[in-house]
């Protein structure tokens, strides 16, 4: 019993609009949560390995330091399995799809800016995305002044845009631009 199915496309990002003083209100309080949840659990595997394993009035610094390892390692596994599909992280994770998707355009940045020039309307959207998403993402960090560096080309870019009739409002990622730019 065959089944033919094609392997699933990378999901679109799409920019949400988002207050950034909640953004940050709710990557700090995020933060915190993790950070304590860190602090237990190195503490706790720590006291444990020096329990089980330690020498009374010995040198147990191994130990207390894989017992750290450990609960860097343990709650990386939380943070990624249990903690980023919880309520609270949803603004941590925004951010870090955000990133990953500007990371993905900056990557063949050069192709983008050869077919820019080239007129391509796919490397021309995805320019516009990448504008929208870098002065969101210093929007949402309160980086004011790398936004004002931007200004100028990101208008003339839009303006651009305009002027060949593409609309300038390219909220989401589409991952099919990326692969047309990477093709000569």
């Amino acid at each position: 019993m065959a089944t033919s199915s094609s392997a699933p496309s990378t999901p679109a990002f799409k920019l949400k609009n988002i207050n950034p003083e909640e953004y940050r209100q709710q990557t700090r309080k995020a933060t915190w949560i993790i950070i304590v949840a860190f602090v237990a659990l190195a503490m706790l595997l720590s006291s444990l390995m020096v329990m089980f394993f330690g020498e009374p009035g010995g040198d147990n610094f191994r130990l207390n330091l894989a017992g750290v390892a450990t609960g860097v390692f343990v709650t990386a596994g939380l943070v990624r399995s249990i903690f980023s599909k919880q309520p609270w992280m949803a603004a941590n994770v925004y951010g870090w799809q955000l990133k990953r998707s500007l990371m993905s355009v900056t990557n063949v940045m050069h192709n983008v800016k050869a077919g820019v020039t080239a007129q391509k309307p796919e490397a021309l959207k995805l320019l516009r995305f990448y504008h929208l998403g870098v002065m969101q993402m210093h929007r949402l960090e309160g980086n004011t002044s790398e936004i004002s560096q931007m200004v100028a080309e990101v208008d003339a870019h839009k303006l651009h845009l305009e002027e060949l009739g593409i609309d300038p409002d390219q909220q989401q990622l589409n991952p099919d631009w990326i692969t047309s730019v990477k093709v000569k």
